[in-house]
C-alpha cells in the first residue's frame, strides 16, 4: 500500500507548548491481513491492532500526518447480523475491513 498506515481517529484535539500550536488526533492502528490485496476484491484487507491486554494500540500523532480518509468496507461472514447493530458501530463491530479502493481514483492512485 505504498508504506501508508490505516488508522480510525478516535478524537482530534490541540496543544500549546511555548507559544506554538500543535493539531494531533488520537488514533487506533489497523494492520494489514495478508501480504497482498485479496485475490477476489483486488482490495487490502486491514485490521484494528490491540496490544497483548487486548487494549487498541493507540497514538496520537499530528493531523498533518493524516494523508486522507479511507473507506472501509466490513468483511461479511456467513453469521447473522443483529438488528440492534448500526452503522455507527461498525468499526467496532466487524473484525476485519476491506479498503475501498474503488471509491474514488485519488484512493486508487493512492493506493496502488
Amino acid at each position: 500500500m505504498n508504506n501508508l498506515n490505516i488508522a480510525r481517529v478516535l478524537s482530534f484535539f490541540s496543544f500549546s507548548r511555548r507559544g506554538k500550536v500543535y493539531q494531533c488526533a488520537l488514533v487506533h492502528w489497523f494492520s494489514t491481513f495478508g501480504r497482498e490485496p485479496d485475490p477476489d476484491t483486488g482490495m487490502w484487507i486491514v485490521v484494528p491492532d490491540y496490544d497483548r491486554h487486548g487494549y487498541r494500540n493507540v497514538s496520537v500523532i499530528h493531523v498533518d500526518s493524516i494523508v486522507r480518509g479511507a473507506h472501509l468496507l466490513p468483511v461479511f461472514d456467513m453469521s447473522k447480523l443483529p438488528s440492534s447493530l448500526n452503522y455507527t458501530h461498525s468499526l467496532d463491530y466487524f473484525s476485519a475491513f476491506y479498503i475501498n479502493k474503488y471509491i474514488d481514483p485519488h484512493t486508487f492512485e493512492l493506493l496502488w
